[in-house]
């Protein structure tokens, strides 16, 4: 049941069809990337001597290295980890020792700052980097067979921050990982062998999900030569290489559809759109469809049920005709094929159509539990259901509307970014007393940072600057706030809790300027 058969199976299927580009250019076949995967799969058992279901990160960007790495893991037997490039080497450093990883697969760009970070925080963890030695071993070494693993071996250790500020370890299974690419074909897309996915969003987070289906169909996998996202390079390449699919986030799929309307660019080389990982405006996708035509699907999901609890498909969003159209495009769809999603009130009692409560789900895609965090695991895990923290509403249909994220979650730009977590930095500032960090509403990023802060009286002086240098020793630059808000004092109710709805509704009518320092005015982060 190891979930890296199906590179396996492709490559015996399909040997010279092309598997990995960069660019427009082919860099290898299928059967050479199985090749060099199972290289690298036998060096990490034989010459490293790593065992079933030691743990691996991958700390890199975009690269054909990176599926080479995360498929050279899971034929192994081991447990992929994959970490966002874009955090701080000591959050990277953290998340390594807590996994108790045994490897690191570290992009050139990043070696040296996790190096450092890896020294200060404990035992020495090997690095493993395309372009050395080491690497060129590893492609080069004897071939193993993949791995047999049980269908609820661990897979995939997925780290996402909780409320408390510390990340926490999604356990999924070869299991989950399969069932989530099953529910890919009958919810998202079905795929020809002739598509081709572009990795322009992160393959540490969604994207690197979705490269499994593509994966069975034994379809390209494209590498921008930028490494990320930039529409220019997305339309020139759809029109070179065409039927391109691609998962982006609701920024990025506003960015590229501006980029083909301002331009007059053709459309016709994208095949299909996922958005996901963050709210996309019924204005926005309607202008999508406009422009595009029918190329889009929404997905809903959280790392704890991979990119599987809601889809809303491509015909249901295309369908103008419904007299439902518009809430529908507002919705998250229904859910997919092999979950069940209820909406419940506290005790978990279903609640009636269009009643707003938690959104909970089961089935073979939610996790096992959190990496050595039992409390977590028991809050989030109840009778088999998974209680997401998301607030939502499901009617009739079974079409969920999500209203809001009980834990405070920010996602800007397709990342997520979690209040306390950037709290816990500031208020470690000697002059700063209070702080609470909120979400505000961006047409380009979906949501930035705002910080309210409340500094010591013996501190006038102290502003923005010297705080943007205090999160980026600390946190990675993409959680830092873009505005700060100094204020005298931060709403409370009678507990002491601080009121973040307050917060939000003084940044909406204005009222926030009105609290602010004597002479001083919101200051804004640059970019």
């Amino acid at each position: 049941m190891n979930l890296a058969r199906i590179l396996a199976r492709s490559a015996r299927t399909f040997p010279e069809r092309s598997a990995l580009l960069v660019g427009a250019k082919c860099v290898l076949t299928y059967a050479a990337l199985a090749a060099r995967v199972a290289r690298m799969a036998g060096y990490l058992r034989q010459n490293l001597g790593l065992a079933p279901g030691d743990r691996v990160a991958i700390y890199m960007g975009n690269s054909p290295e990176y599926l080479e790495s995360l498929f050279g893991v899971l034929w192994a037997g081991l447990v992929v980890v994959p970490v966002n490039a874009k955090l701080h080497p000591r959050e990277v450093a953290w998340i390594v020792a807590n996994a108790q990883a045994r490897l690191v697969c570290v992009s050139p760009e990043l070696a040296a700052g996790l190096a450092g970070a890896l020294d200060e925080s404990g035992p020495a963890v090997p690095l493993l980097m395309p372009g050395e030695g080491h690497y060129q071993r590893a492609v080069s070494a004897l071939a193993i067979p993949v791995q047999e693993r049980a269908p609820e071996d661990l897979a995939w250790l997925f780290y996402t921050s909780g409320t408390t500020g510390q990340p926490k370890g999604v356990m999924l299974s070869h299991r989950n990982l399969q069932a989530m690419t099953a529910c890919f074909f009958m919810d998202v897309d079905p795929v020809a062998c002739e598509d081709a996915v572009v990795y322009a969003a992160p393959l540490s987070h969604g994207a690197g999900l979705y490269s499994f289906p593509y994966v069975v169909r034994g379809c390209r996998h494209v590498i921008p030569e930028s490494g990320g996202f930039d529409p220019d390079e997305l339309i020139n390449l759809a029109g070179r290489v065409g039927r391109l699919a691609l998962f982006a986030a609701p920024t990025m799929v506003r960015r590229l559809v501006e980029r083909v309307k301002s331009s007059g660019a053709d459309p016709s080389g994208f095949q299909t759109i996922i958005y996901g990982g963050g709210p996309m405006y019924g204005d926005d996708i309607r202008a999508a469809l406009d422009v595009m035509g029918p190329r889009f699907v929404q997905i809903y999901g959280q790392g704890e049920s991979p990119m599987t609890i809601t889809a809303l498909s491509r015909s249901l969003l295309a369908d103008r005709s419904d007299p439902a159209w518009a809430q529908r495009v507002a919705s998250v769809g229904v859910a997919q094929t092999l979950v069940d999603v209820r909406i419940v009130d506290r005790e978990g009692r279903t609640l009636p159509n269009d009643e707003v409560g938690e959104v909970v789900v089961c089935g073979d895609t939610v996790m096992s539990g959190y990496w050595r965090n039992p409390e977590a695991s028991a809050a989030a895990l109840r009778d088999g259901w998974l209680w997401t923290g998301d607030m939502g509403s499901m009617d009739s249909h079974g079409f969920v509307t999500l209203k809001d994220r009980s834990k405070d979650l920010i996602i800007s730009g397709g990342s997520n970014i979690y209040p306390r977590e950037v709290e816990e930095v500031l208020i470690t500032h000697p002059a700063v007393r209070e702080v609470s960090v909120i979400g505000r509403h961006d047409a380009d990023w979906g949501e930035v940072v705002v910080a309210f802060v409340v500094l010591d009286p013996a501190a006038a002086d102290v502003g923005q600057d010297e705080l943007d240098r205090h999160c980026l020793e600390r946190i990675a630059r993409f959680k830092r706030p873009k505005e700060y808000r100094f204020v005298d004092a931060l709403p409370k109710n009678n507990y002491g809790k601080v009121l973040k709805t307050s917060l939000r509704l003084m940044l909406d009518d204005g009222q926030a300027e009105g609290m602010l320092r004597d002479g001083r005015r919101p200051q804004q982060s640059a970019s």
